[in-house]
């Protein structure tokens, strides 16, 4: 033990220390959670046995269960729905926004900043603002559609089975589109202006440029930003309770929002669980995307 504290005093284990109190936290509070979880989902687990560890072992049988199911399916696929669309939407609008910014105009530095405002906001507080707009009988949206002869009668977007889940699309696309824009002007920002001045007297037009410079530069980038914004729609939940509750009828319910609502809302712990621990196989790849796009930048 005296020969650990030198150690650690004379500095040379110091960096030991960095690591383990980290790495322990770490443990504590996401490890143990998630391995309980993990075991839980292999349980029958009720209010009464809850509060104990030792609880009846049934194998892959709430698996089974679960995709029994007749709405297991239509959420699964509401799921897909809701990721690829918020995802597909909050990068063109932020590419978008990158490379209009990325003009670097007078006042833009300021104006990228307000673009911010939705990021570090609350997602209940986004999920109320959005409830206002997608109103069907006051919503601003359903006024400016009127406006611009897109629709001839109101909308109603929280309450209609077929735009339900559209409006919280919506909703997440607008929360997550500056930090897409953020990210990606970062990128712009490390591409040599060098290559555009070679490629621009060698003949090549803007679509060219962009095409072979600023796609292929920025591939590392761009993987990082889908990896993230898998991890991050996964794990939205605030926009479901504020503006749908996951209804009518499950039509904008996703497996997030679900495995709440078993867990806490209907007392089924075990497919609460279950869910989860689904949800986690597939932001584990998202992970591991992420790092493999991230590597030889760590390197660089």
């Amino acid at each position: 033990m005296k020969r650990i504290l030198t150690s650690v005093r004379d500095g040379r284990g110091f960096d030991i220390v960095l690591v383990a109190f980290p790495l322990g936290f770490l443990f504590l509070m996401a490890g143990l959670p998630l391995i309980y979880n993990v075991v839980m989902s292999f349980q029958e687990v009720d209010m009464f046995s809850l509060g104990t560890f030792s609880r009846p072992f049934v194998g892959f049988k709430n698996y089974t269960d679960l995709f029994a199911q007749p709405e297991t399916l239509p959420i699964l696929y509401n799921t897909v729905i809701f990721v690829v669309g918020s995802i597909a939407g909050q990068f063109l609008i932020g590419f978008g926004l990158a490379l209009f910014f990325w003009v670097n105009f007078p006042g833009a530095s300021w104006m990228r900043g307000l673009f911010l405002v939705s990021w570090i906001m609350p997602g209940l507080v986004v999920g109320a603002i959005w409830n206002w707009i997608l109103s069907g009988d006051f919503g601003v949206l359903n006024f400016i559609l009127k406006e611009s002869d897109v629709i001839s009668a109101n909308i109603f977007w929280r309450s209609d089975p077929h735009y339900s889940l559209y409006a919280v699309i919506i909703a997440n696309i607008w929360l997550g589109t500056s930090f897409n824009m953020i990210l990606l002007s970062v990128g712009l920002a490390g591409i040599p202006a060098d290559l555009y001045e070679a490629a621009e007297l060698d003949g090549a037009n803007v679509w060219q440029r962009f095409w072979t410079i600023t796609l292929p530069m920025m591939r590392s980038t761009i993987g990082a930003i889908v990896s993230l914004g898998l991890i991050f729609t996964l794990q939205q939940f605030d926009l479901f309770a504020a503006i749908t509750s996951g209804g009518p009828n499950n039509s904008s319910n996703v497996t997030q929002y679900w495995a709440w609502d078993l867990s806490f809302r209907q007392y089924d712990f075990a497919k609460g669980a279950t869910i989860s621990v689904i949800m986690i196989v597939f932001v584990m790849f998202a992970s591991v995307v992420y790092v493999r796009s991230t590597r030889h930048e760590v390197r660089g």
